[in-house]
């Protein structure tokens, strides 16, 4: 059941049958779309659909189909069906390639079965063969004249025409040029035909000295055109040939549109299908153009769009250069009226006539403009009350005519209704007016039907809050910039907010003051709230798109960093095995360089001369692959050597270090490098002179570069080895408490967790063997306890 009449009308319809008609090829298809209605039969929707559907895949694929001679044959079936009666040539012409047509969509559907079963089905609307076809392309040529050999008399007749045509001229060339050379002609004048008759142009005061039959005259009257008498007899002849030629043609066209007649049924029935399939095309055709697809049809009666959008609308913006903001809704048992409300242009009425256009179009066999996996069902009764029904005849306002659609809705709705009202309760006196649009909208809740309502009541916005069934939405508004953001949003109501926007247009301030004493403080502060809600979303979703921006970059950093690692670490692998195998060369160069000296040693049992010469070779040998010296960053210091002695300045030998010798015990000698204590061995230390001290001291360390102030700022009196392997950790935790001690620090602290307690272990035994190190002990229970050892270095 659909209400009003003019249901189509008024939601513009008609427009997107105007569109359909656009893509057909043929009135077959326009017809069609004529035809085209609401249905409430899931099975036929589900047909319509997937014949769409999979018509849109052909065009999609870019496969050859058929795309022209689509005729309307009927009204030559109309003419054939009555005995005695012909077809002309040009009318069989068309059904020839109307059928020819039709034969090629017939193939392309046999060779398709499987990748297109609901389009083949249509072919059981085809019960014809190609015996007609081949018929009428016996008799009808590709210029859609009758063949010369149509018959065997007409062959004869249309021999005999030319034979005479030829006869006629070649005597009218021979006339014409006597006359010409008499100047009885116009310059440039030629044989030509009048009347049907070949005939020769002569100057009007010579048309008496040539004899025959004048058959017109030029404008100028300057000009016969005359019919010499030699040939009047072979004109006559011709002339009876054609007559003959004429019955001949009837003739055949008589016998050819008996052979089509018996045809008649069985091609009204095949041409219903070249309608449907040019019908079926245009739909698929307009599927693509509004990015339409074929949803996901359930029995069960809810609806879960995504990214829904108004065709027309669409195609509007489009041509403004502008985008369309797609609509999400979600409606069930649960939330089945949706009571949308927000600001005036915000796009309450459009998201209704959204719904409500989609729904009419799926319903209708269309592919809708919204995402493939969205969710839809049938209705059987679709009410809408959009727009003013005033009437002045039936002494109708604007509010009587809306209550009457209520009325409609109220006695006929039911849970397969779905129902959209615009602008709901408006029209009379608002206090009025939203209480009885409360009670119907109560009314319409229990009837079990589905919809859409939009309004700026606010007590409807709160019935619809509290009642189950119902469901508020929310046109999205941004405040801050007085512009509507057309997104709907379902679960919360959306304000008016009018206030803001007079206060932003500029009203003044008493004006709006006035007004707010007047709608009371509880529906100010309601509004407020709702303004509120809306700004702090804006900005949450502001917060969430930089989150996710930081997010995706960190991402790609993190990407980048790993391809990074791994191509350092392929590297890495690449100059190991370069360099071992360079070794190995150069270890196999010198074996045999060795395994050659002692074989030439032997062979001159050792001859002086020889040896040393062997010897000396050796030597430049080991020079050549002797390793590069590392660039030391010590000073150059002058060692004064001497027998090292307790306050004596020395140089350590192997990192360059300046330090003062505290103490000696034996072989070893306790020195201090700034505040750093250690133990060393006699022999690594090299003694320098007490006046070059400071000075070498400097110089290594700016060559050095090492900075106690940089590396206290650098340095964390804390060190983190969880889930480093026992191997790993040695360097790191002598370099750590080294650091520390030079630093002059008194406490540390490691973390290595308590696991199965191998690490703590290790890391404990590695600081006992530390002479630096004074003592060990576990952390606070409430701050690690077992799993953190504090480290109290010596003074």
């Amino acid at each position: 059941m659909l209400y009003p009449k003019n249901l189509e009308e008024k939601i513009n319809f008609q427009k997107i049958r105007e569109l359909l008609k656009e893509e057909c090829t043929s009135i077959l298809g326009m017809d069609f779309v004529d035809k085209m209605s609401f249905s409430k039969d899931l099975k036929l929707v589900n047909r319509l659909l997937d014949q769409t559907d999979e018509f849109k895949k052909i065009i999609e694929s870019g496969e050859f189909f058929p795309s022209s001679n689509f005729t309307n044959i009927y009204p030559y079936l109309e003419r054939a069906k009555v005995p005695g009666t012909f077809l002309y040539e040009e009318d069989f012409h068309e059904i020839k390639l109307a059928l020819f047509t039709l034969s090629r969509c017939i193939e392309f559907f046999l060779d398709h079965e499987e990748v297109y079963p609901q389009l083949f089905e249509l072919l059981g609307l085809v019960n014809l063969n190609n015996d007609l076809l081949r018929e009428i392309e016996r008799i009808i040529d590709e210029k859609g004249k009758i063949r010369n050999n149509a018959s065997r008399e007409l062959s004869l007749i249309r021999s005999q025409i030319l034979y005479e045509e030829n006869r006629l001229r070649k005597v009218l060339e021979r006339i014409f040029k006597d006359a010409r050379s008499k100047g009885y002609t116009p310059e440039d004048a030629s044989i030509t035909i009048r009347g049907g008759r070949m005939v020769i142009p002569v100057l009007a005061e010579n048309k008496r000295k040539i004899k025959g039959f004048i058959h017109d005259e030029s404008a100028t009257g300057q000009t016969v055109f005359l019919e010499p008498a030699e040939v009047l007899d072979i004109n006559n002849e011709l002339k009876d040939l054609e007559y003959m030629e004429r019955r001949e043609i009837q003739r055949i066209l008589t016998t050819l549109t008996d052979v089509l007649r018996p045809y008649i049924p069985e091609l009204r029935k095949a041409f219903h299908f070249l309608g449907m399939v040019d019908f079926i095309r245009a739909k698929a055709k307009f599927a693509i153009k509004t990015a339409s697809n074929r949803p996901i049809l359930e029995k069960t009666r809810h609806i879960n769009w995504s990214n829904a959008r108004h065709p027309l609308l669409e195609i509007a913006l489009k041509q403004q250069g502008k985008s369309i903001v797609p609509l999400n809704i979600q409606l069930d048992h649960n939330r089945r009226l949706l009571v949308i409300s927000g600001p005036n242009a915000g796009g309450k009425s459009v998201s209704l006539k959204t719904v409500a256009m989609i729904q009419y179009m799926l319903q209708s066999g269309l592919l809708v403009p919204l995402d493939g996996h969205s969710v839809c069902c049938l209705f059987d009764n679709f009410f809408i009350d959009i727009g003013d029904e005033q009437n002045i005849e039936n002494d109708l306002s604007t509010y009587s005519s809306h209550l009457l659609s209520m009325k409609y809705f109220a006695q006929f709705s039911d849970k397969k209704t779905i129902l959209f009202i615009d602008e709901f309760g408006t029209g009379t006196e608002p206090q009025f007016g939203g209480a009885i649009a409360e009670g119907i909208l109560l009314a319409l809740n229990k009837t079990g039907a589905y919809g859409v309502i939009t309004t700026h009541y606010g007590n409807l916005k709160q019935v619809a809050s509290k009642s189950q069934g119902l469901v508020n939405g929310a046109m999205r508004y941004d405040v801050d910039k007085l512009e509507p953001m057309y997104q709907l949003e379902i679960g919360k109501p959306g304000s008016s907010f009018a206030l803001e926007i007079a206060s932003k247009i500029g009203i003044s301030k008493e004006i709006i003051a006035y007004a707010k004493e007047h709608i009371g403080e509880e529906r100010v502060k309601y509004d407020r709230l709702l303004t509120k809600l809306e700004n702090e979303k804006v900005k949450f979703e502001q917060l969430i798109s930089e989150t996710q921006k930081k997010e995706r970059l960190l991402e790609q950093r993190l990407k980048e960093y790993n391809q990074l690692k791994e191509t350092i670490e392929n590297n890495k692998k690449q100059y190991i095995q370069e360099a071992k195998a360079e070794a190995k060369a150069l270890l196999d160069q010198v074996n045999k360089k060795i395994e050659a000296s002692i074989k030439e040693i032997k062979e001159s049992r050792a001859d002086t001369a020889i040896s040393k010469r062997v010897r000396e070779e050796i030597e430049t040998l080991k020079q050549e692959v002797k390793p590069e010296k590392r660039i030391s960053l010590a000073p150059e210091i002058k060692v004064i050597g001497g027998e090292i002695q307790e306050g004596d300045y020395v140089r350590l030998k192997d990192n360059g270090a300046i330090a003062q010798v505290l103490s000696i015990k034996k072989k070893e000698a306790e020195i201090s490098i700034g505040d750093l204590k250690s133990t060393v061995k006699l022999n690594r230390l090299e003694k320098i002179s007490h006046a070059e001290m400071k000075k070498e001291k400097k110089s290594f360390i700016k060559k050095s570069g090492y900075d106690a102030n940089a590396k206290m700022m650098e340095f964390s009196p804390n060190l983190d080895i969880r889930g480093k392997r026992a191997e790993e950790i040695l360097s790191m935790v002598q370099n750590f408490v080294d650091d520390g001690y030079m630093l002059g620090l008194k406490d540390l602290r490691i973390v290595h967790g308590k696991g199965d307690g191998v690490l703590r272990e290790v890391t404990r035994n590695i600081l006992r063997s530390m002479k630096s190190v004074s003592k060990l002990e576990d952390e606070h229970a409430d701050r690690g306890g077992a799993g953190v050892t504090l480290i109290t270095l010596k003074s």
